[in-house]
């Protein structure tokens, strides 16, 4: 069992997820806007995951993504913008 996110991305588009027993039980998506910038659209955790923290992880794999790769990110999530809006060190990649 491993709650790390993973990454799954091509020129386009992509999803960070958390997989438990070969299930995804929670999963954030993002397409490309550019070269520089992801757009992250949609946050979802299955029922009985919440309150385990696997959206913030999510939140926290991508933007340790964003880092490695010297872009930005616009959280168009309702989710990801309030996480970012509780978290000022995630702020330097929007």
């Amino acid at each position: 069992m491993s709650e790390i996110p993973e990454l799954e991305y091509d020129e386009k588009k992509g999803s960070f997820y958390i997989t438990i027993n070969d299930k995804i039980e929670a999963k954030m998506t993002f397409v490309f806007a550019g070269k520089n910038k992801i757009i992250i659209d949609h946050t979802e955790v299955n029922p009985g995951n919440n309150g385990k923290g696997y959206g913030k992880k999510l939140v926290e794999k991508a933007v340790e993504f964003a880092r490695e790769k010297g872009i930005s990110i616009l959280p168009l999530c309702p989710f990801v913008k309030s996480v970012f809006d509780k978290t000022p060190e995630f702020r330097d990649v929007l």
